[in-house]
């Protein structure tokens, strides 16, 4: 059992204001791994004091310098990844290999490209030639509150906290309570890297303790949220009364749209790629539309794929998911897999309970729905799991109406061989990201969405200028 109850607050580790203890559950063996203490009132404003206090130094100091302490924390990440790996494993379930390779290589990407950014980005530009008095300088936003969610969880911290650092903000961070032993991890080397007391502080809590108080706090000018669209619904509600800026990073229910042209590994790499994380991804392709002409062949290969997914034991080394990350969520996954079977979807592979062998750990079975149409609710709730939908369509128009009548719009996937239409659909369908023929977005590319699936973009530029406020000056003195 670990026992870590600090927070990090104006560059010391600091005892608790209160006793209020969190068991953290391994999920592969149900089991507590952890003591954390969730924050109180107290701790949240006192982290935010400082964030405030530190704020006109670190506004103040060059953006050379910024980058360079970013560089620095790169440095002291790639040193400490094997922590990172173990701690992610250990509390929300990523196996081992995954863990290690994607789950804390996400972290390191994503600071590196910030840096690329802002060397070339212009923070104090002229507004253009023909004014030559006038510029326009981008500034930090300010106390920026960051909570982050437990299913990539440093793949979220990096692309909060590197943007804000780099930007001038200064930062209270508050991770999920379900997986905090990765962000404690990454506080301590804050800390190492040499960031100025109370730049970036961390506070460990819950939704309805710590997050609602930073996102109502008078003092914090930003929140960046990744989470549930029903938490970002809240978060809103609740910043409205100070109006402050506030960044959604929400749910998705993505369409993988098959034509009959789609190359042969089309529809195994979009079974796999749904699997991937367990299910646990917001930006998953859980909707596979797929043209009528090669329909029953894709749902035959569809089973056989995910019929041959292993499923174990996060610490196992291996090819292989691991468990969900909790007990709520095992249990909403298996009530939208009876849902579908009792609305009359064709289950053709997985299922209700857990995999055979696995009578211990939040374990579920690799599933796949075929037959099913968009108005069932596992073709409308984002479920969060290994749980694949199909449904057939005829036409590049049913497919685009049928991908877009979703109230989410994050990513979507195209696979086809004709790239006229691939354009087209790219154009057409209603989502932040779209991804085609298995080609990932390239580095720097800006993540966000659409409607439900929240508003602004983390990544790159984009995400350096969520965290700064524009300021148009007239009559500048040339100096």
């Amino acid at each position: 059992m670990i026992e870590k109850r600090d927070f990090y607050i104006n560059g010391k580790w600091v005892a608790p204001s209160a006793a209020n203890d969190f068991q953290v559950i391994n999920p592969s063996t149900e089991e507590p791994c952890a003591v954390i203490s969730l924050g109180s009132e107290a701790d949240t404003n006192a982290a935010v004091a400082a964030a405030k206090a530190a704020l006109p130094g670190w506004m103040e100091t060059p953006v050379e310098e910024r980058i360079a302490l970013v560089e620095k924390l790169i440095e002291i990440y790639q040193t400490r990844a094997e922590d990172l790996a173990q701690a992610m494993s250990l509390e929300m379930g990523a196996p081992i290999d995954m863990s290690r390779t994607q789950q804390v290589g996400a972290g390191t990407w994503h600071l590196k490209n910030f840096i690329r950014a802002a060397k070339a980005f212009q923070f104090d530009r002229p507004l253009g030639d023909h004014a030559p008095n006038d510029r326009i300088i981008y500034e930090a936003v300010g106390v920026a509150a960051l909570i982050t969610p437990w299913n990539w969880p440093m793949n979220q911290v990096t692309l909060k906290v590197g943007a804000a650092a780099i930007a001038g903000c200064t930062m209270v961070l508050k991770p999920s309570e379900q997986s905090p032993l990765n962000a404690m991890i990454f506080a301590e080397m804050m800390d190492e890297a040499g960031f100025p007391a109370g730049v970036f502080n961390l506070v460990n809590g819950d939704g309805v303790g710590v997050g609602s108080q930073l996102s109502g706090h008078p003092d914090v000018d930003m929140v960046s949220f990744t989470g549930s669209t029903r938490a970002g619904t809240a978060i809103s509600k609740n910043a409205a009364d100070t109006l402050k800026k506030v960044h959604l990073e929400l749910g998705g229910k993505g369409a993988n749209v098959v034509f009959a042209d789609a190359d042969e590994k089309a529809v195994k790499r979009g079974v796999l790629h749904m699997m991937n994380n367990t299910g646990q991804s917001c930006n998953a392709p859980s909707r596979m539309l797929v043209q009528r002409p090669i329909y029953d062949q894709a749902v035959e290969t569809a089973a056989e794929v995910a019929n041959k997914v292993a499923v174990g034991p996060a610490q196992d080394e291996g090819r292989h998911i691991g468990p969900v990350v909790n007990e709520v969520q095992w249990g909403k996954i298996q009530d939208l897999i009876q849902k579908g079977i009792d609305e009359g979807a064709r289950l053709v592979a997985g299922g209700t309970g857990r995999p055979e062998g696995l009578n211990k750990g939040y374990y579920v079975r690799p599933t796949v729905f075929a037959d099913a149409n968009n108005q069932m609710t596992i073709a409308r709730e984002e479920i969060f799991g290994p749980v694949l939908t199909m449904i057939p369509f005829d036409t590049e128009e049913e497919a685009i109406e049928i991908a877009n009548d979703t109230p989410y719009g994050l990513t979507n996937y195209v696979q086809t061989q004709d790239g006229a239409r691939a354009n087209r659909m790219a154009r057409h369908l209603r989502s932040g990201m779209v991804e085609m023929n298995g080609q990932s977005r390239a580095a720097g590319s800006p993540f966000g969405g659409m409607k439900q699936s929240g508003n602004g973009r983390e990544g790159g530029l984009w995400g350096l200028e969520d965290f700064l406020e524009v300021k148009a000056v007239g009559g500048w003195t040339a100096e």
